[in-house]
């Protein structure tokens, strides 16, 4: 079965912003994820170039309307060439080929009756092309959608009878409820539909820059109205009105669009599909607009997201990872350095990244890096079941686009992998003369890792790949009937070693956009109060500090940080089979040499973080006073690894 899948055409009058950004991610996740489950999936893309909006842009510009157009729109398709976007078809509505596609459809739909010529007089709104009866104006002047003023206009214009298709709208929405997703978003339509339709104007006489009509028409002045000639691109990228030559893709599987444009995508489009006697799209999924730091976007504020700005910083993939985790599809959402930041960190750094270094190391410390799954089935068979379950989950919500879901579903996956190796402890087999449980141990966190990982690939797809490699395999559709859908373990392989994949971010990589101030300071007995809160939230929980693991550690490895008067690098072994790296600000009160074979106090799960481009993953404690700073140490000397509490 094939599947076809869209995003809307996304306007020329300006750059592409972070909302662009998350619905391309979202389509493009959603096609990877079809085909790597082995389905024939075609994904189109491109931009809407036509309108008064566009000239009036172009004239602002001081350039010709094409030229404007041709700049605009290859910067949208040079943005996702760069992010890496599987599309199958860039289409520009000033392509040839959909301009006759589009005059086709006009002729069939005039042939039918259902366009006929008249005048039309009311309220038009420039910016989103569309005319509104004063009824829905609001103050009697004001465009309902963007609050901009409108303009009375009386001119001769073509129109469609959209009022013929209400009842079979609304039919439609009743027997198909996954047509608008989430489906909360359906009541909207239905009540505007239900309010009654009128018949639509899809000419327009007072500017050219538009499809011109068919000659079999006769009719020059016209051209056609912005929205006509926009949806039906989804349709002429697949050949309609030339040669149908991927016409079998329709009916559209998934079509992407922000909430702003609904009413067009689920009352325009289906109305004009059924005039042409096509089958409509299965679902139209509507998501939410972003904010910043929890205010609206704006060119005025300063305060808008330049997609290309935050990949350059962070990188496109944890860009694709947050923006897809961080909220409901169909909600809006908020993007907030700092929450950003602690997805890379807790997430993607802690969960999954350290998660396949300490399997690589404790491969190559136990086996020589080789990893065999003989064993796993016999000592983990409460680990594989649960992966299972969680895995089994999945394809549920990516089909009902809730990726938030599908990612916290297969994050449960390194939950499994990290609580195993706590629980069955392998440096604590191996001393144990239990060496097939400790590797068996090893095996499983490496199948959790490689099972996760191809289900991760549509979202992270270059991350993917290089734990893939790691791993000795491939993704592709056979891997994913081998090890997901079979449930099969991986073959005798030998791991490879790979840098950190996610190095901890200490600091926001980018500018804070600027924030309002508060009209009044804060006054005396204000920061009374505030004192006595923080002083109050400084108090803790007795279980918030056994959340810190706080252990002995023997210092193997010392030595001094080369340009650094202060740092110390040390190899402290914690009992955990693979040493941990510490790097301590104490240069200036002990020598690498007397550190040697002592033991420590390490704060033994702290996120890693990276000091003079070196990968920190604990913390020594120590006191420090007037007089220098001294270490804590154990009274007496005490097994590596042994718990602090």
């Amino acid at each position: 079965m094939s599947k076809y899948i869209t995003t809307p055409i996304y306007y020329v009058n300006g750059e592409a912003h972070i909302g662009h950004a998350y619905t391309t991610f979202i389509a493009d996740t959603m096609t990877r994820y079809e085909k790597l489950k082995g389905e024939d999936t075609y994904f189109l893309t491109g931009t809407d170039e036509h309108g008064q909006k566009i000239e009036e842009s172009a004239q602002k510009n001081g350039k010709p309307t094409q030229e404007f157009a041709d700049e605009i729109s290859a910067s949208f398709k040079n943005l996702w060439d760069e992010f890496e976007i599987s599309y199958d078809k860039f289409i520009r509505t000033t392509d040839a080929d959909h301009k006759k596609g589009v005059q086709k459809a006009f002729e069939v739909m005039y042939a039918k009756g259902d366009i006929y010529k008249d005048f039309y007089e009311g309220h038009y709104c420039v910016s989103c092309e569309t005319f509104f009866p004063e009824t829905q104006l609001e103050d009697g002047e004001f465009c309902p959608d963007c609050g901009r003023t409108t303009s009375i206009i009386k001119e001769e214009s073509y129109f469609f009878k959209l009022s013929k298709y209400e009842d079979r709208l609304l039919e439609h929405y009743a027997n198909n409820p996954d047509f608008i997703l989430p489906r909360s978003r359906a009541n909207e339509v239905i009540n505007f539909v239900k309010g009654g339709l009128r018949d639509l104007s899809v000419t327009r006489t007072s500017f050219t820059w538009g499809v011109q009509m068919p000659e079999s028409l006769n009719d020059d002045k016209h051209v056609m109205y912005v929205w006509l000639d926009a949806l039906l691109n989804y349709i002429t990228a697949l050949g309609y009105g030339k040669d149908d030559a991927d016409m079998n893709y329709w009916p559209a599987s998934t079509q992407f669009v922000g909430k702003d444009i609904l009413r067009f995508h689920a009352i325009y489009w289906p109305a004009f599909l059924m005039s042409l006697d096509m089958p409509l799209p299965k679902t139209i999924g509507a998501h939410g607009w972003w904010t910043r730091d929890g205010e609206k976007m704006s060119k005025s504020k300063g305060n808008v997201i330049s997609p290309k700005e935050v990949s350059d910083a962070y990188g496109a993939e944890n860009l694709r990872y947050f923006m897809l985790r961080e909220v409901p599809f169909g909600q809006d959402g908020d993007f907030s350095q700092r929450a950003f930041i602690d997805r890379i960190n807790s997430e993607l750094s802690n969960d999954l990244g350290n998660l396949l270094n300490r399997i690589i190391g404790m491969s190559g410390k136990y086996s020589d890096f080789e990893i065999d799954s003989i064993d796993v089935e016999k000592y983990h068979s409460k680990e594989l079941d649960a992966m299972n379950e969680a895995l089994g989950n999945l394809d549920e919500f990516m089909q009902n686009l809730q990726t938030h879901r599908y990612l916290e579903e297969l994050w449960k996956l390194f939950a499994i992998g990290n609580k195993a190796i706590e629980e069955h402890a392998p440096w604590v087999k191996m001393k144990e003369d239990k060496k097939d449980e400790a590797l068996a141990t090893v095996a499983l966190v490496a199948n959790i890792l490689a099972k996760a990982s191809i289900m991760l690939h549509p979202i992270m797809p270059k991350t993917t790949n290089i734990i893939a490699d790691a791993l000795s395999f491939e993704i592709n559709n056979e891997s994913y009937k081998d090890l997901v859908l079979g449930k099969n373990l991986l073959k005798l392989f030998n791991i490879k070693k790979v840098p950190p994949l996610f190095p901890r971010v200490e600091e926001p990589l980018m500018e804070e956009a600027p924030k309002a101030m508060p009209d009044d300071k804060p006054n005396d007995e204000m920061k009374k109060e505030l004192n006595a809160k923080k002083e109050e939230d400084n108090l803790i929980e007795i279980g918030q500090f056994f959340e810190t693991s706080l252990k002995v550690g023997v210092v193997v490895e010392a030595e001094e940080v080369p340009k650094s008067k202060k740092l110390l690098k040390l190899q402290v072994d914690l009992g955990e089979g693979t040493n941990k790296q510490v790097v301590a600000g104490i240069k200036e009160f002990y020598s690498a040499e007397s550190l040697l074979n002592t033991q420590v106090c390490v704060v033994a799960n702290l996120k890693p973080a990276k000091l003079m481009g070196m990968m920190s993953e604990g913390m020594l404690l120590a006191a420090k006073d007037e007089d220098g700073l001294c270490l804590v140490r154990p009274e007496k000397p005490k097994k590596a690894g042994t718990p602090i509490g």
